[in-house]
């Protein structure tokens, strides 16, 4: 059996991948997502599953957490968290908006007259009610 296998070292083209630029960037990458997540060892070009394990690939990648703004703006997990629909947990964040920007008028627009502070008082109550509809929406749409 020994003799089948004679000058293996030389042969190990069945295993290259068609374009050797592709061989390249393979190697250049050692990113998480071109290695088994289940036993460590590399996927092969194109795979699905790992040939090792059997894990499946796409798993492993649906596993990595996400980076950068979508880390912070986890929205279905907030919103199945606090058990909201999708359009109360919209209306809730406009309702925090208009808070916010009801306290930040008063540091925008400077009152110097009487009627100066009226318009800025009036531009704070305006906020004020739209926070409240879309609180009051964000409670109508809610789960029950």
């Amino acid at each position: 059996m020994a003799h089948m296998a004679q000058n293996y070292e030389e042969r190990q083209e069945f295993w290259k991948p068609v374009v050797a630029h592709r061989q390249e960037m393979q190697q250049a990458a050692t990113s998480a997502e071109q290695i088994c997540q289940n036993c460590g060892s590399d996927y092969l070009l194109g795979s699905r599953f790992c040939h090792v394990c059997g894990a499946n690939r796409q798993i492993n990648l649906a596993d990595s957490t996400p980076t950068g703004v979508s880390a912070w703006f986890d929205f279905i997990g907030l919103r199945d968290a606090l058990g909201q629909t999708t359009a109360s947990l919209i209306a809730l964040i406009l309702g925090c908006a208009c808070l916010i920007a009801a306290a930040v008028t008063g540091f925008l627009f400077t009152a110097t007259t009487l009627l100066d502070w009226q318009a800025v008082q009036l531009w704070r109550i305006e906020w004020l009610l739209g926070a409240t509809a879309m609180f009051a929406a964000g409670v109508l749409l809610k789960k029950r």
